[in-house]
């Protein structure tokens, strides 16, 4: 039996299909929206949902990709330690972070996540800027 290798590009973010569905609802009673993964403080280390351009994002800052087309980004000092790891987007009961759009609807983001295999590290694009 031939053995089938996996040569496809892992994504750094992706997400659950009840985060996609919860996503969905967002996004039709805001219109388009980011990601920002926070990286502690107030809100601990939750993904933070906004209207697109409401936050700044800076220079140092890494998209790590997209969700149904919402960009999500990370702080480059935060990436440097998470860079080998997947980040899974879920959604939960409770109640989201302060500034976020998940606030006060009963449901809030939750990142989840998995250290990358070996193999899918070796095919890592150079990390995104």
């Amino acid at each position: 039996m031939e053995q089938r290798i996996d040569t496809s590009v892992p994504e750094r973010v992706c997400a659950t299909e009840a985060a996609r569905a919860f996503l969905g609802e967002l996004r039709s009673r805001h219109g388009p929206l980011m990601f920002f993964q926070s990286g502690g403080c107030c809100d601990g280390s939750a993904p933070m949902c906004y209207p697109l351009d409401e936050f700044s994002v800076s220079e140092s800052d890494v998209r790590l990709g997209a969700i149904d087309g919402t960009p999500f980004y990370i702080g480059g000092e935060q990436f440097a330690y998470w860079a080998h790891t997947q980040l899974i987007i879920d959604v939960v009961a409770g109640n989201g972070g302060m500034f976020s759009l998940d606030n006060g609807t009963g449901k809030r983001f939750l990142t989840r996540s998995r250290l990358f295999r070996d193999d899918e590290l070796e095919r890592l694009p150079a990390p995104p800027s």
